[in-house]
Parts: structure tokens; sequence; C-alpha cells
């Protein structure tokens, strides 16, 4: 779990990443949600979702694999995969969720997006792991000969998504975020963050 042992001292003091705000996306195409998916978010609202695992299996994960479903050639999901980078510098251990080039293996890929049940349902607090393991991804993807300019990341609370960019040594936070009872902006965010990195390995 060294991902998590992160903070904002530390990713700034050890890794040498910076935070800024910026604006992410502005040509979003609105994508419609399926009935499977609305069906699925009904059933998860019947319950209490208050711990991430709950968040995770009855928001975050369907609407992953909503996209996924559009999209099965071009990205693979992997929950609580473990991704080992660099264990001298204690970026290796679980993730919640990554997204990965190619179709589902049994084997990470290439890692293009990393995201996070935000622990405390606190977005903030959690925003240092996402960059941790967002690096961790460049890392991982430079020692297989990979080099993506852009890794992304997003922390979420299941009802709200915080999206972050990892470019060099800055990490810019989107000023804007995104909610479940939009749900066709969401993933039109997603689609064009699958479009955006999966055209940088091919």
């Amino acid at each position: 779990m060294s991902y998590r042992k992160f903070n904002y001292k530390r990713t700034r003091s050890e890794l040498g990443i910076v935070e800024e705000n910026a604006i992410f996306f502005t040509d979003i195409a609105a994508i419609q949600p399926t009935d499977v998916l609305l069906k699925a978010l009904r059933r998860a609202g019947m319950i209490a979702l208050f711990s991430e695992k709950a968040r995770s299996e009855g928001i975050v994960l369907p609407i992953l694999l909503e996209i996924h479903e559009l999209n099965t050639e071009k990205f693979s999901v992997y929950s609580g995969a473990v991704l080992n980078a660099d264990d001298s510098r204690q970026l290796n251990g679980e993730c919640d969720f990554i997204l990965s080039s190619g179709r589902q293996s049994f084997e990470i890929e290439t890692p293009l997006f990393c995201l996070i049940e935000a622990e405390d349902n606190d977005i903030e607090k959690n925003i240092p792991q996402c960059i941790a393991q967002m690096e961790g991804a460049r890392i991982y993807n430079e020692k297989e000969g990979k080099f993506l300019e852009v890794i992304f990341g997003c922390v979420t609370k299941g009802t709200e998504w915080q999206f972050l960019k990892l470019e060099g040594k800055t990490c810019f936070i989107d000023k804007k975020r995104y909610y479940i009872n939009d749900l066709p902006a969401l993933l039109g965010v997603l689609q064009k963050i699958i479009d955006t990195q999966t055209a940088q390995v091919l």
C-alpha cells in the first residue's frame, strides 16, 4: 500500500511533482448511458454505499464497464491490480482501478489511467495518492520502452469525479468536476481520455 503513504509534501519533495489547476476539456461529446448502466446505478442507489468497496462495486465499476463496452479493443480494466514501478521510491502497491491499453489479460500492458476511490469521501486528501500512481504508471511504461507524454488519473467518491493529468513534473487538476447526475458528460470525458491515451500507444 505504498502509494497510499504519499501526501502533497512527499509528491513535491520526493517525486518533484507540482500541482496546477487547468481546464481540461472544452469539446466533450456527450454519451447517453445505456439502460443497463442506468438500471445498475438505480439498484446501487437502493442500498447504503458508505464504504469505498461498496461505491466501487455499485457505482464506479458499472461506469467503467460502460465505457469498456464501447471500446473493447482499445483498453482493459483492472481492479485491485498491483502496479510495482519503483520499490526504492515506494512507487508500488495495489491500485483501485487501472485502465491499460490492449485486451484484457493476466498482466497490465500499458497503464493509461489510474482511478482511486476517495477515502473518507475526501477527494483533495487522496489526490497525492493518485499523483503517485500516475508517476508509477509513467515509470512502469518507460521500463517497458513506452514513453507516454500524458498519464491521466481520477479521484472519485462515486457520485463526484475529479480528473488529473500528469505531464512531465506537473500534475494538472481539472477545474471542473463531473457528477453522475450528468452521466452523458461524465461518460463523454472518459471517452475523450480513452481516445487521447490510446492514440499515444498506436
